[in-house]
């Protein structure tokens, strides 16, 4: 039966160590989601674009009834009138005497019916091809792909102007052929779509349950994939309108059908006898296709983020931090970072500010390894991003001072951008996550060694291998020229805290630096990070939820609960004697029940 090592344990193993050398001296944000229509209604541009699409609509359904006259009535005395110059036509009369503004909105019914057409054929070819493509990959994907891309290679218009000599004057033939040869477009988005949902557990699970794969892509695959069709949707009604207007203006409608393309051909063939003409029939065309993209960028916003909340009130934020104690002078001048009363907040969606950090006290001395504790949404990394200048955009710090060597790098943007990289270093988690995987490893670490302290290449090249040794890598020269995914998990955290100390830090911030990594990496990592607080006199912030963690390479603990600091001891006499019962509630969810 294998050894369960709890805190103490390691703690105990820790004292029998003999020492390296004597250190030198001296995202969910909670507001939750108001839903894509809520969003849509709260978007002026949305507001604005859907009322003019229903305006269209309203127009294309009832045109014969709020038309003046039909399109086909003509006064010769109106030929080539100018618009609103007072005359029986509001918008004037075109070349043949006919009314402009009744020409219009009886085109608009057409005009509706092919972009609808152009749509639905586009859709139907490009989703259910990109569902079966993207599912069960293979020959299917392999003869759809080559079918999409046959179509794309083919000239759109010239083949659209081609077709006219068999079909005709027949814009909604026409049309369900532009819709054929813009379905690609569809049919690329949704294959992309699917092919990372298929993979999705809940996906095994429908197969476990006996259901066939129609029933899967069709009632399961398919709901991913409408929010992206919908966003496309309202490009390709635009184009729609486009297309038809362009073939109308080419001639190649039927010219006994009023339509956009038609009314803007006949005005133009009159540009020099009536100039004002072609204005209303463009700024229709115009502003259709504007309403239509506008509709398709609000539905991606609605869709595909995190909604927009009330801006903050500027008075309620005076009031937050006005409610917070200000920071009490540094009472140990000698501390290498001391945070003083942080408190920090988000926009809570309703004009307010909710806040995630709370009046947090904690200093770190050169040479200790200060560990950050607490469980997820306790405040921990909010605190560390701070002490780094990493907070997002819509952080609100409602209070507090993080000092650096006297600086207060949270007042002096100037002294965060002068410590950071060369005083100040950073070790993430996920350390394959937060390496460029399009360059190499000694490129990434040059740029930034090199950014923080300029040298020539060759130089830098030679510090950084040196370093690369240092932290345990066997062969820095092939590692430096891999990227990232050509090496394992536990040498790429190594790689970061390579690029961490290549700077030559007083203070390493290290967020969960072992989640990702196998238990003898993590001792590995460990290992390493406590020789080289050793070596250097680093002061260390570990931010981490593992108590076994702390027990190993900690000096001095503080516990996170809701934002705040509930619990700071020396890290012996926090697991001897914990005060705080929630300390006690994770120490026991910790250790094993006969110890605990």
């Amino acid at each position: 039966m294998s050894t369960v090592h709890t805190p103490q344990a390691v703690l105990d193993a820790r004292d029998a160590r003999p020492e390296a050398g004597a250190a030198p001296g001296p995202r969910d944000d909670g507001r939750g989601d108001d839903g894509a229509l809520r969003r849509l209604l709260h978007d002026p541009l949305a507001v604005g674009a859907m009322a003019y699409i229903a305006l269209v609509v309203v127009v294309g359904v009832f045109a014969p009834l709020i038309a003046p006259s039909s399109p086909s009535f003509v006064d010769l005395s109106q030929a080539n009138t100018a618009p609103f110059s007072g005359g029986d036509f509001l918008l004037g009369g075109d070349s043949s005497g006919r009314d402009v503004f009744s020409r219009l909105l009886w085109a608009t019914r057409g005009t509706l019916v092919a972009c609808v057409i152009v749509l639905v054929v586009s859709t139907v070819i490009g989703v259910v091809g990109g569902l079966l493509a993207g599912y069960f990959r293979g020959r299917t994907e392999v003869v759809a792909s080559w079918v999409a891309d046959a179509i794309m290679a083919l000239p759109g218009i010239v083949l659209l102007i081609a077709l006219y000599t068999v079909i005709g004057p027949s814009i909604p033939t026409a049309m369900a052929v532009f819709g054929v040869l813009i379905a690609p477009a569809n049919y690329r988005l949704v294959r992309a779509v699917v092919g990372q949902v298929r993979s999705e557990l809940y996906i095994d699970a429908a197969k476990v349950s006996g259901l066939s794969d129609l029933r899967i892509v069709f009632r399961h695959v398919l709901t991913a994939v409408r929010a992206p069709i919908l966003i496309q949707s309202g490009y390709v009604l635009a184009a729609g309108i486009g297309i038809q207007a362009g073939l109308e203006f080419l001639g190649l409608g039927n010219p006994s059908v009023p339509s956009w393309g038609g009314v803007l051909e006949q005005a133009f063939s009159a540009i020099y006898l009536n100039p004002q003409g072609v204005v209303a029939p463009a700024v229709v065309v115009s502003l259709t296709t504007l309403a239509f993209v506008l509709m398709g960028n609000a539905l991606r916003d609605a869709l595909q983020s995190t909604g927009r909340s009330r801006p903050v009130d500027a008075d309620r934020v005076a009031e937050a931090r006005a409610a917070r104690v200000a920071p009490a002078a540094d009472p140990e001048p000698d501390a290498l970072v001391a945070v003083r009363s942080l408190s920090l907040g988000y926009p809570d969606g309703e004009g307010g500010v909710r806040s995630v950090v709370d009046g947090v006290d904690l200093v770190v001395h050169r040479g200790e390894i200060h560990g950050l504790v607490g469980e997820s949404g306790s405040g921990k990394s909010q605190t560390a991003f701070a002490m780094l200048g990493l907070l997002p955009k819509d952080a609100v710090v409602l209070g507090g001072a993080v000092l650096f060597d006297g600086a207060d790098l949270l007042g002096d943007a100037g002294a965060m951008r002068r410590a950071r990289g060369t005083r100040i270093a950073y070790v993430p988690q996920e350390p394959m996550s937060n390496l460029d995987p399009t360059i190499t490893i000694g490129r990434q670490l040059t740029l930034g060694l090199r950014a923080a302290r300029p040298m020539p290449k060759a130089a830098a090249r030679t510090h950084l291998l040196g370093l690369l040794a240092r932290v345990g890598i066997a062969d820095p020269e092939a590692v430096f020229d891999l990227y990232p995914h050509q090496i394992s998990g536990g040498m790429a955290q190594r790689v970061l805290i390579t690029g961490a100390i290549a700077g030559d830090p007083d203070l390493i911030v290290a967020d969960e630096p072992t989640t990702a990594l196998d238990v003898t990496v993590q001792a590995d990592v460990l290992a390493l990070l406590r020789e080289l607080r050793d070596e250097r006199g680093l002061g260390m912030v570990l931010v981490t939820h593992d108590l076994g963690v702390v027990a190993d390479i900690c000096d001095s603990v503080s516990v996170m609960r809701d934002g705040s600091i509930v619990e700071h001891q020396e890290v012996r006499s926090l697991f001897a004697a914990p005060e705080h019962p929630y300390t006690r509630e994770l120490l026991s969810s910790t250790l094993d029940p006969e110890e605990a």
